[in-house]
Order: C-alpha cells, then sequence, then structure tokens
C-alpha cells in the first residue's frame, strides 16, 4: 500500500499544488486547514509523512509538531515562509526533520518526501536492532547491550534510551521525555526525568573517546550522539 501524507496547511493553492504532486507520484494525501484538524485526523488513523505549515490558526506548526511526536516519529516536514535561522533551529528541534522554505519549487518538495520515506521505510526493516556506537537495543527483546555485554536498565530507563537512539542527534526537552516517553508531564517530572538520565548515563559509562553517549544541550534538554 502506497504511503499516506497529512498536509496541514491553510493556503488552499498550496495544498492543491502539493496534492496534486504527491497524488501523481501515487501518495495518499489528506489536508486540514489548522493545527487543530490535522490533529484531529492524526488520531483516527496512521500517516507515513507530514507536510506542515507553522502559520495556521487554532494551532500553529511548532504546537502541531510537539503533538505528533507525542504520537509517532514520522518524518516532518516544515514548509513555511518563516525563513530566519532561528525559525528553522525551533522547527528542527522540536520534531521536524526537514525545513522548505516558500516559494519553493514542487519538485524539490517530491524528491525530499521521497528521500524521507525511503529512509522511514529502512528504518522500519532494520527497526529490530538499534546499534550506534557500541550500544546495541534489541527491540524484540527489550534488551540493551554495550559491547555484548548486557545492561540492566530499568523499563523506563529503556524506553527513555530507545526513544533516543531512534532519533539520535535529536534533541528531547525534560518535557518531551515525560510526555512522550513516559505519557504524562507536570512541572514536578522534570526532576524525576534528570534523576533517570543521570542513572542512565552511570549504567551507559562513557564511549570509546571518554564522552557520556547522552549529551546535555544547554539550555534545552538531551540528545543521543551518533
Amino acid at each position: 500500500m502506497k504511503e499516506r501524507i497529512l498536509i496541514a496547511e491553510d493556503d488552499q493553492d498550496i495544498v492543491e499544488i502539493l496534492d496534486l504532486y504527491l497524488s501523481s507520484e501515487g501518495y495518499k494525501v489528506k489536508s486540514a486547514g489548522d493545527g487543530i484538524s490535522a490533529l484531529a485526523f492524526l488520531k483516527e488513523e496512521e500517516y507515513d509523512l507530514f507536510i506542515i505549515d507553522i502559520m495556521m490558526p487554532k494551532m500553529d506548526g511548532y504546537k502541531l509538531i510537539k503533538e505528533i511526536r507525542k504520537l509517532c516519529y514520522a518524518p516532518i516536514i516544515i514548509v513555511s515562509a518563516k525563513n530566519e535561522d532561528n525559525d528553522k533551529i525551533l522547527g528542527l528541534n522540536i520534531g521536524a526533520d526537514d525545513y522548505i522554505e516558500k516559494p519553493f519549487n514542487p519538485m524539490e518538495v517530491i524528491a525530499r518526501v521521497n528521500a524521507h520515506l525511503r529512509r522511514s521505510n529502512y528504518q522500519k526493516v532494520e527497526e529490530k536492532i538499534i546499534e550506534i556506537k557500541d550500544i546495541r537495543i534489541e527491540t524484540d527483546t527489550y534488551r540493551v547491550y554495550k559491547n555484548e555485554e548486557e545492561l540492566d536498565l530499568t523499563a523506563t530507563e529503556y524506553r527513555i534510551l530507545s526513544s533516543m537512539m531512534k532519533s539520535p542527534n535529536r534533541v528531547f526537552t525534560r518535557g518531551q521525555i515525560s510526555e512522550s516517553i513516559l505519557g504524562k508531564y507536570c512541572e514536578s517530572d522534570e526532576h524525576t526525568i534528570t534523576v533517570h538520565i543521570s542513572n542512565l548515563r552511570e549504567k551507559l559509562g562513557m564511549d570509546g573517546e571518554g564522552l557520556p553517549y547522552i549529551k546535555t544541550v544547554k539550555g534545552l534538554g538531551y540528545k543521543f550522539e551518533a
């Protein structure tokens, strides 16, 4: 079955252009004119990739991306007229995979969609084993190894590590870890997350260069550095 793509964009002309080109490639396309509607569609069925505008009514693209990342890890491409570096950095840091400025060439969007879906589909085939540096996760047995020696992790530590290793170099805030990995969030959880990260670092030890696997990104959160 061909992949499903959800477009969240309030400019109907852009929606029609993207729909035309994506449909001609064989993709199944659905669109929403605001973030609230897009999120409702996602809760009804699964999508393989998202194309999201930043400036939308009811719920903007940044908030929508955060909500999507609580539910899935499908590729997200931002298509936006906001072209400042800070806008791009923010979008990528909160969970987007790519950023395309408006106005755009529809064929470039198609090329990037194809590339992200190829990579995503490859990862789905390979996801039973996640391996970065000398850390290996066997997702079917929930076991974690370092240099072939099994590590004794708690269920929470396993969920945190596996989520980070599935998206290496992506920055996770404490709130995102609490919401998307533990399923809830309140301000008091941030200290708990700090403790879990500290315990996980201690069990992982240092990499071959004497550096921690999980890096603190000052003012933002944590990432597993590939």
